[in-house]
C-alpha cells in the first residue's frame, strides 16, 4: 500500500565553496497546482538558476515553492587587496606636499597611513566573484542534499494526511451503512403518512392502486443507484491512492463525485435520521476536500 505525500515541506543544506564562502539553501514548500518557484536571492549566478529551477521541478513535482540562498562569508574571503600602484603615487604626492608645507618626519609618519588607507581607490573594492564555475558542482550537491531534505519531511506529513484520509473514507461509508439501516423506517413513515392524510380527506382508495402509487412515490425516493455509485467511488478513490505516485489532482475529482451522490441521498431523504447522516458525511467530505488539496 503506497503512502501519499504532502505537498508541505522543508529542507536545508549547507556547502563551503572555493572562496571560502558558507552557501545555505533552505526550501519550504506549501501546496499548489503547479511547481511555483520562486527563488528568494540574487546570489545563484543566472546560468545556472535554470538549471536548479528544473532539478526543483523535477524532484518537487507540484506546489508553492520558496527557495532561499545565503552566503555568510569568512573573514578572510572579505578582505580587500591593496591597489599597489595606486598607492605608491599617493605616496609619492604626500612626500612633496610634506616637504613643500614643512611637516616633520615623525608628523609625516605618524599621518601618512590613516590618510593613505582613506584616499580613494587604494583598497581595491571590486567584488570578487564569490562563486565561481568551479563551485557548480557543489552548488548541485547542496540543492540535492535541500531537495532529499524536503522530499524526507513531504513523506513524513504524508504518513499523517494518509492516514486521516482513509480514516474519513471509512467513516463516509459507515455512516452509508446507518443509512441503510433507516429504509424500512422511511418506507414505512410514507406510507403511513399517506394512509393517514387519506384517512382526513375521507377518500377511499382501490387497494391495487394504492399499491402501485407507492411504488410510485418511492421510486423517487430510492437511493440504491447512490449507495452503489458512492461505494465504487470510495473503492475509487482507495485505489488511486495506493496506485498512484502522485494521486492528488485526481483525488479532488473523485471527491466531487462523491459530494455528488451525497447532496442526491440528501435531496431523496425524507427522513430526519438520514439527513443527520447526510450532514455527518458532508463534514467528513470537507475535511476530506481540505486534506486533499495538501495531496501531492
Amino acid at each position: 500500500m503506497r503512502t501519499v505525500i504532502s505537498m508541505t515541506g522543508y529542507g536545508k543544506a549547507e556547502v563551503v565553496l572555493a572562496s571560502g564562502c558558507k552557501m545555505t539553501v533552505e526550501i519550504r514548500t506549501l501546496n499548489g497546482k503547479t511547481a511555483d518557484i520562486s527563488i528568494k536571492s540574487q546570489a545563484l549566478p543566472k546560468e545556472k538558476e535554470l538549471a536548479i529551477r528544473s532539478l526543483i521541478a523535477q524532484r518537487l513535482q507540484r506546489g508553492t515553492i520558496d527557495v532561499y540562498i545565503t552566503l555568510e562569508q569568512q573573514s578572510d574571503a572579505v578582505a580587500h587587496p591593496l591597489n599597489t600602484e595606486q598607492m605608491s603615487s599617493y605616496l609619492g604626492q604626500l612626500r612633496d606636499f610634506a616637504a613643500k608645507e614643512g611637516i616633520g618626519l615623525q608628523q609625516y609618519e605618524s599621518l601618512v597611513l590613516p590618510t593613505l588607507l582613506r584616499l580613494p581607490d587604494v583598497l581595491d573594492s571590486r567584488k570578487a566573484d564569490i562563486i565561481r564555475e568551479e563551485d557548480y558542482p557543489l552548488i548541485d550537491e547542496v540543492f540535492e542534499n535541500a531537495i532529499s531534505a524536503v522530499e524526507a519531511y513531504r513523506e513524513m506529513e504524508g504518513r499523517v494526511l494518509d492516514a486521516d484520509i482513509r480514516s474519513r473514507i471509512a467513516n463516509i461509508l459507515a455512516l452509508y451503512d446507518e443509512v441503510e439501516g433507516y429504509e424500512q423506517e422511511r418506507i414505512d413513515a410514507v406510507r403511513a403518512k399517506l394512509m393517514h392524510n387519506l384517512e382526513e380527506l375521507q377518500q377511499k382508495v382501490d387497494p391495487q392502486r394504492f399499491e402501485q402509487e407507492m411504488i410510485f412515490y418511492l421510486e423517487k425516493l430510492d437511493i440504491n443507484e447512490e449507495k452503489v455509485r458512492l461505494r465504487q467511488h470510495c473503492k475509487y478513490f482507495l485505489e488511486t491512492m495506493d496506485g498512484e505516485l502522485y494521486p492528488g489532482k485526481k483525488l479532488g475529482f473523485i471527491i466531487q463525485e462523491i459530494g455528488r451522490e451525497i447532496n442526491t441521498t440528501g435531496s431523496k431523504a425524507n427522513h430526519s435520521g438520514i439527513q443527520k447522516c447526510v450532514v455527518k458525511m458532508k463534514d467528513e467530505l470537507e475535511k476530506m476536500r481540505e486534506q486533499s488539496m495538501n495531496v501531492l
